[in-house]
């Protein structure tokens, strides 16, 4: 089966490469890190991207979509620029733009829910919600260990991320009990 949904198709060739460049900029995260269990935390998340990226290739394997030579470079550089950025960059700017990029990815997994059911599919819905709701936790992780930092307001303000403002419409607590993926993302703008 082939999909008749062009920006599908591309999201999730979208995906899987960002989620290379999300894992390669974990991996420059976490070392840069001293705190051993901030470093733990950063790897097992650096660990789930991998998972996602594993899971999404499914998806499209499922229905012949290739991999984006194009997207695979592009992000691969972006992945390890990000990455060795965390050396130089100090310890908040990692957190605060990964919990941006993670805060944009929930609804990036729930858009295509959305598309699939358009189409008439929701065998992909469980895999989906499961990584967008990872994505959640991401978000939340990071989002905890700046909320106290003294730049957080200043960053909030100019980047539209931060303790009041998120990028998807699921609720830091309880986003999980009851979740309709239909009535979540609905109105996503990439951030």
């Amino acid at each position: 089966m082939t999909l008749k949904d062009p920006s599908l198709v591309r999201s999730l060739q979208l995906a899987y490469s960002a989620e290379k460049a999300a894992a390669f900029a974990y991996i420059g995260h976490a070392k840069s890190l001293r705190d051993a269990e901030e470093k733990k935390a950063v790897h097992q998340i650096e660990q789930d991207e991998w998972d996602h990226r594993k899971y999404v290739l499914q998806i499209m394997n499922q229905y012949g979509i290739p991999v984006s030579k194009w997207l695979e470079f592009k992000f691969h550089v972006i992945g390890r620029l990000i990455s060795m950025s965390c050396y130089v960059i100090g310890r908040f700017m990692p957190y605060f733009f990964a919990g941006k990029l993670e805060s944009g990815n929930v609804c990036e997994y729930f858009v295509m829910i959305h598309k699939f059911h358009a189409l008439g599919i929701t065998e992909h819905d469980a895999i989906l919600q499961e990584m967008g709701i990872k994505e959640k936790e991401h978000e939340i992780y990071f989002l905890n260990i700046i909320r106290d930092e003294k730049w957080l307001p200043w960053f909030e303000r100019v980047f539209n991320w931060g303790t009041t403002q998120s990028l998807n419409d699921l609720p830091e607590s309880e986003f999980e009990q009851d979740l309709q993926p239909d009535q979540v993302c609905r109105n996503f703008k990439r951030g």
